[in-house]
């Protein structure tokens, strides 16, 4: 019988039970959280590329949609999982190569999934000539979707928890030390998924989907800065710790995606081919008056 000293421990922090990790099970297999989290975020983004690829002034075709979806698929697999492997656990991975494969036993880094889809995007748009920013604009109005669903995953599994800490809402969860934390699973999903969407969709209707990667410079930075924000009470990876006892792996890897996003969010757009830069009256005027001088 539940009583209220098994939800609230004597520390006064709320006691989580240790949820499934299946979302559906047959027998010893089963579809645990995390691809049904990838499921969602991919449907989602697909639905919404495709209302948008209806439209006779999308740059997008519908039929370009469908295949866009593949690469990313390809890239958040084939990038997260590399990634996790070189920036977080190299020296284990190494000594047990085949472990590589095991990706059912969990293992993925949204840094490494970025950079995978980054290029294959890039593969894409070379290969079905689709400008790059066009696509990553679009594919980034979504993110913050999967991103939501993913943090949720990570607290149903009770990973990636926060640290150590005496809030009122900390937590206890299973197979832990014990210690109440923060729930910082429940902070990035707020952050990097709620906000950071909210913020891109109000972006979206003021029109900066017109200005090819300013939108991806929303992404980058803000997942950047909400990560880098977040780390401070999450708790770092055992196998690394925090490098120089300062950062941690998901500050470091941050910096670059905020340096990249604000410099795409400020420079001026470019010219489209066969465009000439718009010139003041004044300038003409000017340049009319010396034409005329003896």
């Amino acid at each position: 019988m539940l009583t209220i000293s098994t939800i609230i421990g004597t520390s006064g922090a709320i006691i989580l039970p240790e949820f499934n990790r299946f979302a559906v099970q047959f027998g010893g297999f089963g579809i645990r959280w995390y691809a049904i989290a990838y499921l969602v975020g991919l449907l989602a983004g697909w639905y919404l590329l495709r209302r948008e690829a209806d439209h006779k002034q999308s740059p997008l075709h519908p039929q370009t949609v469908d295949i866009l979806i593949n690469y990313v698929l390809f890239g958040v697999i084939i990038g997260g999982r590399l990634g996790y492997i070189l920036f977080y656990n190299s020296a284990y991975y190494l000594a047990h190569p085949l472990a590589m494969l095991r990706i059912w036993e969990g293992g993925m880094a949204f840094h490494g999934a970025l950079l995978g889809v980054a290029i294959a995007v890039l593969i894409m748009a070379k290969r079905h000539h689709v400008p790059f920013f066009v696509l990553t604009d679009r594919i980034a109005l979504v993110v913050p979707i999967g991103l939501f669903f993913g943090r949720l995953s990570n607290f149903i599994n009770g990973e990636l928890y926060g640290r150590v800490t005496a809030v009122p809402w900390a937590m206890v969860f299973p197979n832990s030390d014990g210690q109440p934390r923060h729930p910082s699973q429940l902070y990035e999903a707020g952050l990097e998924g709620l906000l950071l969407g909210v913020i891109m969709l109000m972006l979206w209707r003021r029109g900066w989907l017109q200005q090819h990667g300013r939108i991806t410079g929303v992404l980058l930075a803000g997942y950047g800065v909400a990560r880098s924000m977040i780390e401070f009470v999450r708790e770092p990876d055992a196998q690394i710790g925090l490098l120089l006892n300062i950062v941690s792996m998901g500050q470091l890897l941050s910096v670059p995606m905020i340096i990249v996003g604000v410099y795409l969010i400020m420079r001026k757009p470019a010219l489209p081919r066969h465009a000439t830069p718009r010139v003041s009256v004044a300038f003409r005027v000017s340049c009319l008056r010396l034409a005329s001088l003896p």
